[in-house]
């Protein structure tokens, strides 16, 4: 899995052109978020959010970029120590895009074909 890229912070003291203390921590948070899969990044942010307590959701949202509902999701999903989530894959079963050969019609010669050729069309 290729890495995502780098959020920059849009947090209103990284915004400023003045150094602030917190700024490289950011850059962290995000360089290791950008190599996290999809869930390792929601329950990375949910630990960073729980650890600045009230406003943490909108204040790590603003830091990584991640919505604040995904977030919440993955604090959900820590509190419950992670038992819902299967341990060996990174997307529940049947959750994702559907295969490609799923997409596609069964035959492409079916009802809807013969319909039309019998409307003399």
């Amino acid at each position: 899995m290729p890495p995502s890229p780098i959020h920059l912070c849009q947090c209103p003291s990284c915004q400023r052109d003045m150094p602030h203390p917190d700024q490289d921590r950011h850059r962290q948070m995000n360089l290791l978020i950008s190599r996290l899969d999809e869930q390792q990044r929601r329950w990375y942010a949910a630990l960073e959010s729980t650890r600045l307590g009230h406003g943490g959701d909108e204040q790590i949202a603003r830091i990584t970029g991640l919505d604040p509902k995904t977030i919440r999701r993955g604090r959900r999903e820590l509190a419950s120590d992670l038992r819902e989530r299967p341990a060996e894959r990174v997307r529940a079963p049947g959750a994702g895009r559907p295969r490609a050969e799923k997409k596609r019609p069964e035959d492409r010669s079916g009802p809807a074909r013969s319909r039309r050729a019998g409307n003399g069309r």
